[in-house]
């Protein structure tokens, strides 16, 4: 997994009045945990950009003046409306402890019911693992090759060694979905074809009112 560097500088006010002035100056608020004291510290806002705004998992190395540590991305805050960072939380690693992460998903192959007319959705966009950091994959690769109508891959349905999966293990991963023109174009056809069955019993009770009494 890739590293990417980001540089911070301890906070001295801690409160709400410091916070909102970091992000001002075009920083973000961040703890670090996990190694003893927490340490808290702002960071450039657009350090963040190849760590939060991309498809991969990555490691962090955090240089807070001088003193260095290695960590990953544990939660951000977004502004709700302006999508702004508000606030980052980091834990530190190392390699002999197990840690959680989110790693993204990537759908590889076409699935067989795509090609039928299906539509492939996607259910998750990533997936909660544990495992030594050293085992800690960028991305998550899903084969839906073998998908089609209705069929699923399911959080139970994925292996990877050395890595144990955290989410709900029916938790559809990506699915086949039939079209609605589709889905109705097959109901037409089906009650179709079931019209002239139902209606051969009743033409067969017409027939013997109809019939000449011997």
């Amino acid at each position: 997994m890739k590293t990417i560097e980001i540089i911070g500088y301890k906070r001295a006010n801690l409160g709400k009045v410091g916070a909102q002035r970091a992000r001002e100056e075009g920083n973000v608020p961040c703890v670090l945990y996990g190694g003893g004291e927490q340490v808290h510290f702002v960071a450039p806002m657009i350090l963040f950009r190849e760590l939060v705004y991309t498809n991969d998992a990555h490691f962090v190395h955090l240089n807070i003046e001088g003193e260095e540590h290695q960590a990953i991305l544990q939660d951000v805050q977004f502004h709700p409306v302006s999508e702004i960072i508000l606030h980052a939380d980091f834990l530190q690693i190392n390699e002999g402890r197990k840690i959680k992460m989110e790693i993204p998903i990537r759908l590889i192959g076409q699935a067989a019911g795509v090609s039928k007319g299906g539509t492939l959705a996607r259910k998750k966009a990533s997936l909660k693992v544990q495992g030594f950091p050293k085992d800690m994959p960028e991305h998550i690769d899903v084969d839906v090759t073998s998908l089609d109508f209705h069929h699923a891959i399911k959080v139970m349905d994925m292996k990877i060694p050395n890595l144990t999966f955290l989410d709900p293990k029916r938790s559809p991963i990506a699915v086949v979905e039939v079209p609605r023109a589709a889905k109705m174009a097959a109901d037409e056809a089906a009650a179709a074809a079931a019209a002239p069955a139902a209606a051969a019993p009743a033409e067969t009770e017409e027939a013997k009112k109809e019939a000449p009494k011997k």
